[in-house]
């Protein structure tokens, strides 16, 4: 793996040690980024000569400490023309304690390694009926309240001159890799209705949304809610590499039509009436592992397809 000799600080050391660890020069130029969510680092049984890296192994990554999430560098040989991926199987978040740096350190190691086009891929829960639970949204604009209120991964010194003071994101979501999406969607014949497309909202977590907070984000446009993603994509674009986000629907986020009413509960009581009571739905962890590993395979297929059209579409 070429290094510049200018790169500093951690991103030196990670990178002489890629070179030690990952000796098949077919794989020492990935073409591809990939990130994995929560379950769905199964992607990895796509890659064929596969090399796996702990993230211990490796100077500047932290260790994820979600469940769901491993915590390996995974390099191999993807889709039928063997294009050469990098995945990170487990990310970073900032409400685990890591500081934004740690959370996009990947990214820019990627970069680093000579990546151009990244598929970064996240559970999420959906804010609307009308995308349901095993739908895969290919994000094509994000919200990011973190972003807009102190937790923003540009934040502070430029970490190099080549980046921009001023990022722009109006176009942070490849449309020729969004494009490749829905074409491989067709060629594996999926239905129409396994795809959708969206508006990623980020919140810092972990707590799941309140009905009045999952409301806010809906009326302000979102169509998913999710805890990490934003931050990688800042990173990405700052490193000038093609971004797609595939956002899983996990999980409804609970948004009653109306609140229960302890009053009139309690009125209805002194007044002998009965009441149904309505049930109060929650979201769970484990309801978002169970469905990342029942679509882990569509996911799979779908991130493989797209790679193997990676090549042939890039300008």
């Amino acid at each position: 793996m070429s290094q510049n000799p200018t790169t500093p600080g951690p991103f030196a050391a990670t990178l002489a040690s890629l070179s030690r660890l990952v000796t098949d020069p077919r794989l020492q130029k990935p073409r591809i980024g990939i990130v994995c969510g929560s379950g769905l680092s199964t992607l990895v049984k796509s890659l064929k000569d596969v090399v796996e890296i702990p993230y211990t192994d490796l100077e500047g990554f932290a260790t994820s400490t979600v469940s769901g999430h491993n915590s390996q560098l995974a390099f191999g040989l993807m889709g039928k023309d063997d294009v050469p991926v990098v995945a990170m199987l487990g990310r970073f978040h900032p409400y685990e304690g890591y500081k934004p740096i740690t959370v996009t350190y990947g990214i820019r190691v990627m970069a680093k390694l000579g990546v151009k086009d990244i598929i970064i891929t996240n559970a999420a829960g959906s804010l609307t009926p009308d995308i349901p639970v095993g739908t895969i949204v290919v994000i094509r604009d994000h919200f990011a309240i973190p972003n807009l209120t102190g937790m923003n991964p540009s934040f502070g010194p430029l970490m190099s001159p080549e980046y921009p003071r001023f990022l722009p994101l109006g176009d942070a979501y490849s449309t020729r890799l969004r494009r490749l999406a829905f074409l491989a969607s067709h060629d594996l014949q999926f239905d129409s209705a396994a795809l959708a497309e969206g508006t990623y909202a980020w919140v810092s977590g972990p707590a799941y949304e309140t009905p009045a907070e999952g409301r806010f984000l809906r009326n302000a446009g979102a169509h998913v809610v999710g805890m990490s993603t934003i931050p990688e994509v800042v990173a990405a674009r700052e490193e000038k590499m093609d971004v797609m986000v595939l956002s899983l629907v996990t999980n409804m986020v609970v948004i009653p039509d109306k609140y229960r009413s302890i009053k009139e509960e309690v009125e209805a009581e002194l007044a002998g009436r009965p009441m149904k009571v309505p049930e109060i739905g929650t979201a769970s962890h484990e309801e978002v592992l169970a469905v990342g590993r029942a679509k882990a395979e569509v996911m799979r297929t779908l991130v493989e397809r797209i790679v193997e059209r990676v090549p042939s579409e890039s300008p």
